[in-house]
């Protein structure tokens, strides 16, 4: 028992879609692997995206040497720019993804303080105790890594999001012979994406795409628009070789995509011919059977480019028929109402929509369940933990690594803020860590203690109603009829008799309530409670109640 334990910490991507971050921790040391966001879902009114809550990692910071990034995702490189003003480490990446990194710290102004760091594939480095060496995946972006971490307890593998494809579209193979040798040196525990641990047989080809995507526009007899993740770089240049074999331009639209194509472009990850890719405004002065458009918005994110041409909000692009819309990503679980909504509002404008559920636009980036077991074949881990993957998917995981020879003691389920301790001959669950989430409003973040959602969601299920009175400031006595106004209660069909029945309440309460001594908020409250018991009798709601006093 003297032994010291290897401490796996997952912060994000356990038991959810996104939010990607685990801490691996040694002897008084700590590195990280990824920092993600999540997108916001239905119930989130208002939110703009999800963080992990770092808390653990800013208690212990003393110990962390380095975060870690598998590849330049959104899940797993979005919360960054809320992630080291708090923890001030180096950051270890890729080049593509040094440069996505690059690209979103300098449009949150805080390039400048960044400790960022360039790694090659199979060069060994060495971070405190940790020995690291990154690894090439298959993933569906270039320059995606999985990480093997040293310890003196063996090694850990951690994939990133993996699939194995033959023939990739950035013609970049994973490195079977990098998981062989850590195989034979000893693996002490695999973290293998689990997104499509449910899936049968193996993913498709990224060569499938760009097949599929030359199909549509070769056929397109007007405007081609193709929406899709603005770090998806293997995906726009699929689009840019087909746009140029058939004749035509490429516009970019969206801020975030416009700054990852020309990073892509000036580090030779995106090529195209001269005057190939051109602005949105020179786009327009072509004819529209001459234009792709590339564009964000395949999740139906409110402010994406897609979503506002879908609701007629953009200024550059109105949708006309004959145009031709492919959503090449799939919806991320808790987004496919937004991306119904979207579909159908293009539909509605005349334009015919292409999506993974009609058409092979888009494959997955993951691993299924062939792959997956291949995978845990080849690297003979002894202790086993499934990770990105909402709790079904990590079962199903765990499933196949107990069916490849992992025994099933040393297979753990892990959810988010799970401390996991592993010694040479066994694991257990040592406590939790603090692993909630945490809403990113604009320039506002709050946690999960915060009563901000709620608030918002309440007022979205319920209204609210403004009660606005005036007394007077020597007697204390209401001056008037308090002034009712509602937002999103009901409609009601005698809506004048009804607020001034429920104003006449509000004025009893202040007659009735004299005492100078009592403050205005609790006369106040008095008056909220009134009304709001009125208001529930008359329509079953309880909206929210805001009430102003004002001394005249």
């Amino acid at each position: 028992m003297s032994e010291t334990p290897l401490r796996v910490v997952p912060l994000g991507g356990l038991g959810e879609i996104g939010k990607n971050m685990m801490a691996l921790e040694y002897d008084g040391e700590m590195v990280v692997i990824d920092a993600g966001i999540l997108f916001p879902e239905e119930g989130m009114p208002g939110v703009d995206l999800v963080i992990p809550d770092i808390s653990y990692l800013v208690e212990n910071r003393h110990k962390l040497k380095a975060i870690l990034i598998t590849h330049g995702h959104e899940d797993h490189i979005g919360a960054l720019p809320y992630v080291l003003p708090e923890l001030d480490v180096p950051v270890y990446a890729s080049r593509l993804t040094h440069g996505l990194i690059t690209v979103k710290l300098r449009e949150h102004g805080q390039i400048r303080d960044a400790r960022l760091n360039v790694v090659e594939p199979n060069s060994p480095l060495r971070i405190g105790r940790f020995g690291i060496e990154f690894f090439r995946v298959c993933h569906s972006i270039p320059d995606a890594m999985g990480i093997a971490v040293r310890t003196p307890l063996g090694v850990v593998v951690h994939t990133g999001d993996f699939k194995i494809d033959h023939t990739p579209a950035h013609g970049r193979p994973s490195e079977f012979a990098s998981l062989a040798r850590f195989a034979a040196e000893g693996v002490i525990l695999m973290c293998s994406d689990s997104t499509y641990a449910e899936i049968e047989g193996y993913t498709q080809s990224e060569q499938v795409v760009g097949d599929a995507l030359d199909r549509v526009i070769s056929r397109a007899e007007g405007r081609v628009m193709v929406a899709t993740f603005a770090s998806l770089i293997s995906r726009m240049q699929q689009v840019i070789d087909a746009a140029v074999r058939h004749g035509r331009k490429v516009a970019v639209v969206g801020r975030s995509m416009n700054n990852n194509v020309r990073m892509a472009t000036n580090m030779g990850y995106l090529q195209a011919p001269a005057g190939t890719v051109m602005s949105l405004n020179d786009a327009q002065n072509l004819p529209l059977d001459e234009v792709v458009v590339l564009a964000t918005g395949a999740q139906g994110e409110p402010t994406s480019a897609l979503v506002r041409i879908a609701n007629r909000e953009h200024q550059g692009i109105e949708v006309v028929p004959g145009d031709t819309v492919v959503i090449s990503a799939s919806p991320i679980p808790g987004n496919e109402t937004l991306v119904a909504r979207t579909i159908d509002n293009l539909v509605r404008q005349g334009a015919t929509v292409l999506h993974s559920r009609t058409a092979t636009v888009h494959v997955h980036g993951h691993a299924s369940r062939e792959e997956l077991k291949m995978v845990l074949s080849l690297v003979r881990p002894q202790f086993f933990v499934p990770v990105h993957g909402e709790y079904r998917h990590l079962a199903a995981h765990a499933d196949l690594a107990r069916a490849t020879g992992v025994a099933p003691e040393n297979v753990f389920v892990l959810e988010d803020g799970d401390v996991l301790e592993l010694r040479s001959d066994f694991g257990r669950l040592a406590g939790t860590a603090p692993a909630g989430h945490i809403f990113v409003d604009g320039r506002h973040v709050w946690g999960m203690d915060s009563g901000v959602i709620e608030q918002r969601r309440r007022l979205a299920r319920n209204g609210v109603v403004v009660v606005t009175a005036s007394i007077d400031s020597h007697t204390g006595r209401p001056v008037r009829l308090p002034t009712l106004t509602s937002r999103g209660l009901v409609e009601l069909d005698d809506s004048d008799a009804f607020f001034k029945n429920a104003a006449e309440m509000a004025y009893s309460v202040l007659e009735q309530d004299l005492d100078f001594s009592q403050d205005l908020g609790s006369r106040r409250a008095e008056v909220s409670k009134a009304v709001a018991s009125f208001l529930y009798e008359e329509t079953g709601r309880r909206p929210t109640i805001i009430v102003q006093i004002d001394p005249v």
